[in-house]
């Protein structure tokens, strides 16, 4: 892989991270008896499962076939990996299912069990991306230009519904270096609607510490914005 060049996985993948240590610490920590606290902790991971179960289609629906146009059989290891994945999803689907259900004296067990299941699956998803953005970013950096690669990544975006779309804004502008960050918020300045943009920027504001949003704000200095 070749960090000079476009990287396709990296700013999602930092969301994915973010978003799985929540969920996992908040599952480690739950008391079961507090109602305050179950339902926010279910909720954390059932809004995690959904969102590994669309990342996972879309890397299916649009890198797996970019792989495989140019460089046949690159794409075979985490495509298995996504056959697991969704095994797992499903498995642990069933076990948030199951301790919602449970009367109060069966949830500490079944949220214990629910919590090392979450933990295997963070496991194996660290590894998965890794290989990802090591192996496969190599192979998709040999086989493509980034201009097509920028290309690809573009068509993914726009197949994302605005809701999907601002669930992951609001997990990946916190968790991205102050650069990435605003490279992200000027690549939506000048290339979606204004109100796409105002909407991104209100996200950045609710969940950025008062920092991150200054240097945010000094990044981007007066920019236009597609209308």
């Amino acid at each position: 892989m070749n960090p000079t060049r476009f990287d396709m996985y990296a700013f999602i993948h930092k969301a994915l991270r973010a978003q799985m240590a929540d969920a996992l610490v908040a599952m480690g920590r739950l008391d079961v008896g507090d109602s305050s606290e179950f339902e926010p902790a279910l909720a954390r991971v059932r809004t995690l499962l959904a969102a590994c179960a669309s990342h996972l289609r879309h890397e299916n629906e649009f890198i797996h076939p970019a792989l495989e146009e140019r460089m046949p059989g690159a794409a075979i290891a985490a495509a298995d990996d996504h056959v697991h994945h969704v095994a797992q999803l499903e498995s642990l689907g069933s076990a948030l299912c199951a301790l919602q259900a449970a009367p109060l004296a069966e949830r500490p067990a079944r949220a214990h069990a629910l919590y090392l299941k979450l933990a295997a699956f963070v496991a194996d998803n660290l590894q998965h991306m890794q290989l990802e953005e090591c192996d496969n970013n190599a192979a998709l950096q040999a086989a493509y230009t980034d201009e097509e690669l920028i290309t690809i990544h573009d068509r993914l975006v726009a197949a994302i519904p605005p809701q999907e779309m601002a669930a992951t804004l609001r997990w990946m502008l916190p968790n991205l270096a102050a650069p990435e960050r605003a490279t992200l918020l000027g690549g939506i300045a000048l290339s979606a609607p204004r109100e796409v943009f105002d909407g991104a920027l209100v996200l950045a504001r609710q969940n950025l510490a008062p920092r991150d949003w200054l240097k945010l704000m000094m990044a981007l200095g007066p920019m236009p914005v597609a209308a």
